[in-house]
């Protein structure tokens, strides 16, 4: 199915529709979702059980399915293993979220399921080599977004810096720090907004800019206009937009817990040059975080050390320009044409070791 704009905006807490072509340019077909609540936000909302027909009319030869975070994924491989078609998986699981003994027994079996692996970076691939994978199984396929739009809207919205400051009431001389995402508990706004009023206790030149929107957003506006300190509130802006945000600002920070996975923010902002602060949690933090160079990680919690990073991004010993550039020239690695070689790795690594299913079938 594809979710409507309600759907589509469950966590942010507004309804919204893309506003770029997602599906152009590639042919697709949707699956009837029989789901009872049909939904993409928990296991049971895509219950499609036709993948297997799907599979077999099409002459299917290879499957790649993101991890199994939905019924689908489990129903399409299990459709392989009955079709004797290679499934390839490209999830975001790791090991930094703490599960217990059960869980991690019943998810190395599952795992081992796989014929062939796509890790998104390192915390990603530890995962799967914890469960007994053997290298020659993984082929890396880095988690990325389209980096030469984000890079050529940057270049483009670059000249109206101080226009968009002025339309944020983002001072021209000050350090401006970006928070981009749903106001969600995971992602810790809250925190955030307390440990900038810390730091802005310091530096009274510094700005923090919070784009998006969620249940938490209420709480996080109170907070501002009782300290009346220099936060402003974008609200939720569409993907023609979010560029703006990122050239308005000096620095991306993402203080997420272990539920961010991955934090695909980062890419966009290093895309867009600009230097991010992440806590150890945030799935990319060893990929993408060279400590001072491109960026800088501190411990998930400790809440004082985030203010004293963010003093410290204000001071001239740190040259966040310089920061963005290095920024930008990492995530260069992270693209879909190096993700594109993965799979067709993997593709061609299960084609060599299994019968195709029209030749199975005969």
């Amino acid at each position: 199915m594809l979710p409507d704009a309600a759907a589509q905006g469950a966590g942010f807490g507004v309804a919204f529709e893309w506003d770029i072509p997602l599906l152009e340019g590639y042919p697709y077909q949707l699956l009837k979702n029989v789901a009872r609540y049909p939904s993409v936000t928990h296991f049971k909302g895509c219950d499609t059980p036709s993948i297997q027909r799907v599979l077999t009319d099409a002459q299917i030869d290879a499957v790649v399915v993101n991890g199994w975070v939905v019924k689908s994924c489990l129903q399409t491989l299990h459709a392989c293993k009955r079709l004797r078609i290679p499934c390839i998986v490209r999830g975001e699981a790791n090991h930094l979220r703490p599960r217990p003994w059960w869980k991690r027994f019943l998810q190395r079996g599952l795992v081992r399921s796989y014929d062939a692996f796509l890790p998104i970076g390192s915390a990603n691939r530890d995962f799967y080599k914890s469960y007994g994978i053997d290298a020659n199984r993984m082929f890396d396929a880095p988690y990325c977004v389209e980096n030469k739009r984000f890079e050529r809207a940057a270049a483009e919205a670059l000249p109206q810096r101080a226009k968009l400051r002025e339309q944020w009431q983002i001072p021209q001389d000050a350090v401006c720090f970006l928070y981009c995402g749903k106001f969600e508990s995971k992602k810790h706004p809250i925190e955030l907004i307390h440990a900038f009023l810390e730091a802005h206790q310091q530096n009274p030149k510094l700005h923090l800019l919070m784009v998006g929107d969620g249940v938490l957003r209420a709480t996080c506006e109170q907070i501002v206009n009782e300290s009346q300190r220099p936060v402003t509130f974008a609200g939720f802006l569409n993907q023609g937009e979010i560029v703006n945000a990122y050239v308005a600002s000096d620095c991306l920070v993402l203080p997420s817990d272990h539920g961010e996975t991955w934090g695909l923010v980062t890419n966009e902002a290093m895309a867009c040059s600009r230097p991010v602060i992440v806590s150890d949690q945030v799935g990319c933090a060893q990929d993408l975080i060279q400590e001072g160079v491109t960026g800088f990680v501190f411990p998930f919690g400790d809440w004082e050390a985030l203010a004293r990073i963010l003093v410290r991004c204000s001071t001239k010993n740190i040259d966040l320009l310089q920061m963005g550039r290095n920024a930008h020239a990492q995530v260069q690695q992270y693209s879909p044409e190096a993700a594109a070689e993965g799979i067709v790795k993997a593709v061609n690594y299960t084609l060599g070791k299994h019968i195709p299913a029209c030749s199975a079938s005969k």
